[in-house]
């Protein structure tokens, strides 16, 4: 019904930029909230960043100041500015869409992309 195609993912050197962008199609008449989240190697997947469809933004405490997520509402499009990487970024980075169903919220992942920061 719903899919997420991401892109950007790469190697990157500390302190360098990537942007990450994911774009979903299907069956959506409304994206309530779209996000990142990492899952390094050995760790639990973590929430990077969330946006909703009024912009209000979250992000988690190791990547505020540096990451910045955007969305195109029209376009049902999410991306994350990633700046002033670390080693510590380097994971899988999964593109995440939630969809009011009636009652029901479904949530919908991309393939995820890798990023590897080297030092």
């Amino acid at each position: 019904q719903v899919q997420l195609v991401e892109s950007g993912g790469g190697l990157v050197q500390a302190g360098g930029s990537l942007r990450l962008s994911c774009a979903a199609s299907g069956s959506i008449f409304s994206i309530a909230v779209m996000g990142w989240y990492r899952q390094a190697p050995g760790k639990q997947r973590e929430l990077v960043a969330t946006i909703t469809s009024g912009g209000t933004t979250t992000y988690a405490d190791s990547v505020k100041g540096r990451f910045t997520i955007s969305r195109d509402n029209a376009k049902n499009t999410v991306h994350l500015q990633m700046n002033r990487m670390k080693p510590e970024d380097t994971a899988v980075y999964y593109c995440n869409a939630d969809l009011p169903d009636g009652r029901y919220t479904r949530r919908y992942w991309g393939q995820g992309t890798q990023v590897t920061v080297s030092s």
